[in-house]
């Protein structure tokens, strides 16, 4: 009955879906029973596939970036929408209602056991934690710490057949102290505890430096560890594999670059179909855009996976740029992951995030004006730039080119100087177009801040006077993250405004695009930006 349940709650969402679900800058599903690569060109970084009958969910790094751990689902591996999240908030609150760049949700892994959603992920400052959920669109259960310690990382579970439950899990230098080895714990039954010390099975000092995201399988009587090794832009997939949990493990290398020109091709997932095919899910750093995700096929050789295409019969695979599709037993419609929101609804649509949690108040959707109503919010002590700025409402890069185009009315509380409201790409640097009101009347500025990770303050590039709060912001992003802004007074001609910008990646993450606004000073109440809708296009 649960099972027919979470079946009907897909067949919904799928049957919802509408020509609004279809990007119109990065299609992956070619239309004739192919596709290219990448499947999402958008940072989901690390990500790992389950599958639960005939549906696969993924999920990925979110960091610092709430709601994390977005659930996306599809029927084919190549059609991908998001469907909710599993952490709704970071732990603990004090830390993480600041911006924290870089930290938070690290490589987790999902999986599907026993009619229930599982996921664990490495928080590098606490520890190891897990989530589970009987419907991966519904709510999850409070995050529960795992296995606590500085520096545990990049967790995945396995439950063995004669019903003890394990973890694989790697370390991160930068706390721990040590990085490129591969250790197990055992769990308790039900997933949410350690038992005694890890035991380091694997050391990759010498031959797989970096060896970190390791994923858990048994197949035919082998414990399989899936592990990237050499570094994000530059390493190999590794495949590790042995009759004892504990090791000792045979390792083989499974995919590398070879001559395509998709670099570091590995840390993902391996996923079998109901078909029979097997298939390998994993990203490529792509720089200002993030770790966009592929699909490989793959195949059993010997007992070893051979990922990707092997021409010269050695065993170890290279990516496709093309390939057929999975088999499935029917024909799916293509969607993407959401991108345009024209804010109908009563809730954030599910491609929005903070870079810190939220407040309840800082935004209202409000379905009967048919806008999204951000209110300012105090900006942190010590401001200098929208880096250390929590209420950034932003998305993900959906292309490598596109254009965003925003409508909104910035209604500022016209006894505070220094409220503003806009539109930013952000990341390591950020450019933004921002609207103040002067006293006078309304200013747009395009502002631009070089290194704003490392404290540099913003600056002020272009000005431009306007009549009213009410202005259509946009950038046009083209090939190597090169940005231009523009605006409109009538939302048909747009006059450029300031200097070309090249986006940078954030920390860990792809650079982002979205909405703000803020005031300078706490008091009892601000201004706000009310956001018509948010249009993402070529």
């Amino acid at each position: 009955m649960r099972r027919n349940l979470l079946c009907i709650c897909i067949l919904c969402l799928c049957a919802a879906a509408t020509a609004q679900d279809v990007s119109s800058v990065w299609v992956s599903d070619l239309g004739n029973g192919s596709y290219k690569n990448p499947v999402i060109y958008a940072d989901y970084s690390d990500p790992d596939v389950c599958r639960a009958g005939d549906d696969f969910y993924m999920t990925s790094s979110s960091f610092n970036c709430i709601p994390g751990l977005q659930i996306l689902h599809s029927k084919d591996l190549v059609n991908w929408r998001i469907i909710g999240y599993a952490a709704s908030r970071l732990q603990p609150d004090s830390v993480f209602s600041r911006p924290q760049h870089g930290n938070g949700v690290w490589a987790p892994s999902i999986r599907y056991h026993n009619g229930e959603f599982y996921i664990y992920f490495g928080d590098p400052d606490y520890g190891i934690y897990m989530t589970k959920s009987k419907n991966p669109a519904g709510e999850w259960e409070s995050l529960t710490l795992v296995k606590a310690g500085k520096g545990l990382i990049d967790s995945t579970p396995l439950w063995d057949d004669d019903g003890q439950v394990y973890l694989v899990h790697a370390y991160a230098g930068s706390r721990a102290g040590i990085k490129s080895v591969v250790a197990v714990t055992r769990l308790t039954p039900d997933g949410k505890k350690a038992v005694g010390d890890s035991r380091i099975v694997y050391d990759g000092h010498d031959t797989d430096p970096t060896i970190e995201g390791p994923k858990f399988y048994k197949r035919n009587g082998y414990y399989y560890i899936l592990a990237p090794a050499g570094g994000v832009k530059t390493g190999w997939q590794l495949a590790l594999r042995s009759k004892n949990v504990f090791g000792p493990y045979e390792r083989k290398v499974v995919m590398t670059q070879g001559k395509t020109n998709i670099n570091g091709p590995h840390q993902g997932a391996w996923v079998d179909t109901p078909a029979g095919e097997d298939w390998f899910v994993h990203f490529q750093d792509t720089y200002a855009y993030g770790r966009v995700v592929h699909l490989q096929p793959m195949r059993w050789q010997n007992d070893w996976p051979v990922i990707g295409e092997d021409k010269d019969g050695d065993g170890c695979g290279e990516p496709v740029l093309t390939h057929k599709k999975p088999s499935t037993a029917a024909k799916y419609p293509v969607v993407t992951p959401a991108e345009s929101d024209e804010f109908d609804g009563s809730a954030l649509g599910l491609q929005w995030q903070w870079h810190a949690n939220p407040k309840e108040w800082w935004y209202f959707a409000n379905r009967e004006k048919s806008c999204l109503s951000l209110y300012s919010v105090p900006v942190p002590a010590g401001y200098k730039s929208l880096w250390d700025v929590p209420n950034l409402l932003l998305q993900k890069f959906p292309a490598r080119e596109f254009t965003a185009t925003v409508k909104m009315e910035f209604v500022p509380n016209r006894s505070i100087k220094g409220e503003r409201a806009g539109l930013v790409v952000m990341g390591l640097d950020y450019a933004a177009l921002v609207l103040e009101f002067d006293g006078n009347g309304f200013t747009l500025s395009q502002t631009e801040c070089l290194q704003a990770d490392r404290g540099v303050a913003e600056k002020v590039k272009a000005s431009a006077n306007l009549a009213s709060g009410t202005v259509y912001l946009r950038v046009n992003v083209k090939d190597n993250a090169v940005c231009t802004f523009g605006y409109s007074t009538d939302g048909k001609k747009f006059t450029p405004l300031g200097d070309t910008f090249t986006a940078k990646e954030g920390k860990w993450i792809g650079a982002k695009t979205g909405v703000f606004c803020t005031r300078p000073v706490s008091n009892n109440d601000g201004g706000r930006a009310e956001v018509d809708w948010f249009r993402i296009s070529r």
